[in-house]
């Protein structure tokens, strides 16, 4: 099923792109490394890494990228973000810097850095049905949170306060956590099945 699954790609402007180019190729995607519109028009699906999603917003319009990762989520294009990605995935944001934009897609609001500094980073085990009866292991480093969702978003995982750090709508998928980090795999096979059904 894997090697059926067209080119995929991650933004690799900043942040973590090689576990995400890592946690992809283990799966048997054919993945790239995308930095430009020409690298954008060859792949089905995108990851958005985390990093500093100021950063990365800066560097998507420096390389002249944004507006074609807006115009492609808007068509449909699957896309999973963590952290950094998740913000950059949201249709509002809170606390971001001034005149930080977003590539949106998600119909939620999005609150950036919402546990704190880099010493408040944390692990938990969650519990996400959608994937299976497993906990996921997920790592959060200066994470963010999701304060508010529309009607179409699914909530995928709620810490044990209830605040929201997964979620899906249509071909989007995010989580304000690292899998790739923990060596969780199951949100980036989600991904790749997304890529599958809608190529």
């Amino acid at each position: 099923m894997a090697g059926s699954t067209p080119p995929v790609g991650v933004l690799a402007l900043q942040g973590d792109v090689r576990e995400h180019v890592a946690s992809l190729r283990e799966l048997g995607a054919d993945v790239r490394e995308v930095r430009s519109v020409a690298d954008l028009e060859q792949v089905a699906g995108l990851v958005i890494p985390g990093g500093e999603s100021s950063v990365i917003d800066k560097l998507s319009r420096i390389f002249g990228v944004r507006d074609a990762i807006r115009e492609r989520i808007a068509a449909g294009m699957p896309v999973y973000g963590t952290c950094a990605g998740l913000i950059l995935l949201a249709d509002e944001l809170v606390d971001g810097i001034d005149g930080q934009q977003t590539f949106g897609g998600f119909d939620a609001t999005v609150r950036r850095n919402a546990f704190g500094t880099q010493s408040d980073s944390f692990e938990t085990d969650l519990a996400i049905p959608a994937l299976g009866e497993h906990p996921v292991h997920a790592v959060f480093i200066r994470a963010p949170v999701v304060e508010r969702v529309g009607p179409d978003v699914e909530v995928l995982a709620r810490l044990d306060d209830g605040r929201i750090v997964a979620i899906a709508q249509g071909a989007l998928l995010g989580t304000s956590f690292h899998p790739e980090v923990s060596g969780e795999q199951r949100f980036h096979e989600r991904f790749l099945q997304t890529v599958r059904a809608t190529s």
